[in-house]
């Protein structure tokens, strides 16, 4: 029962923390920010790492995100996964250009890629799907974007107006959903056991809307979770998660700030 418990956990956790750490960009030049986060479940668990790299310029945007299991997590649920995301900018707006994942579950590899036009059209050049698969035609996902650049347009929107309202279709090779997200307000967050930030916080409301959903039961995700967003860590003041957290069937997942390196800041905030 716990295996198979802590196995459901892990799927739905990595679904959703494959998307929800995006972190901070340099506002100028090519400078690099590394945002580590430590996912913990049920009992204090700890299940998964996940690291972003993210860069700015003027010309566009990359964001690279690994995650990987950790722990006793490992020994039921062997999960490496791998996604990035190279994109325009064009005034304030992100347009991704290309989309991949790469996904490594227990010995099974999955690959997804996903081109976005200019124009509006998306391109799925995700690896064979099912016979069975969900059918999802090129009218549906026009004007998507990816996961990764959905939570960083709801930060640089977050930075600039202060606020979470926000509505932004996905389309991740696998399944069409809306992402929407709301105001929570604000909350001052004090050092517990797991992490030693403190400080102001605003707070942004998750939900996923499934549109058309993929058939494979394997690849069970999240449907609401809420995310704590801090203007106080790095000089210019970019919104950066430093706490995640949602609710499952099999308990409450919580995902802390572990690390920051960007714009001069040097930042460990958890023992781990």
């Amino acid at each position: 029962m716990f295996s198979a418990r802590l196995a459901g956990l892990l799927v739905i956790t990595a679904a959703f923390f494959t998307s929800a750490v995006v972190g901070p960009a340099p506002a100028s030049g090519d400078d690099r920010v590394d945002v580590r986060v430590e996912v913990f479940g049920f009992a204090g668990l700890h299940v998964l790492t996940n690291q972003t790299s993210t860069t700015e310029n003027a010309n566009g945007y990359s964001i690279a995100m690994n995650l990987d299991t950790r722990g006793l997590a490992s020994a039921f649920v062997d999960l490496q996964s791998r996604s990035e995301v190279q994109g325009a900018l064009a005034g304030e707006v992100l347009r991704p250009a290309a989309y991949r994942a790469d996904v490594k579950r227990n010995g099974f590899d999955r690959h997804y890629g996903v081109k976005y036009l200019g124009d509006g059209t998306v391109v799925d050049n995700s690896g064979p799907k099912s016979a069975d698969g969900a059918h999802i035609d090129a009218g549906q996902v026009r004007g998507t974007v990816d996961q990764l650049t959905a939570y960083f347009l709801l930060e640089r929107q977050l930075a600039k107006r202060g606020t979470c309202q926000l509505v932004v279709p996905v389309f991740d090779g696998s399944e069409l959903y809306k992402l929407h997200f709301s105001d929570l307000g604000q909350e001052t967050l004090s050092p517990d056991s797991t992490q030693s930030f403190s400080g102001m916080t605003k707070v942004c409301d998750i939900s996923r809307e499934v549109v058309i959903a993929s058939n494979d039961k394997l690849e069970g995700t999240y449907q609401h979770g809420k995310i704590w967003y801090a203007s106080s860590l790095v000089p210019r003041g970019h919104m950066i998660p430093v706490r995640i957290q949602y609710d499952t069937v099999f308990g409450a997942v919580t995902g802390y700030l572990a690390e920051l390196n960007g714009e001069g800041v040097h930042l460990h905030l958890t023992s781990q």
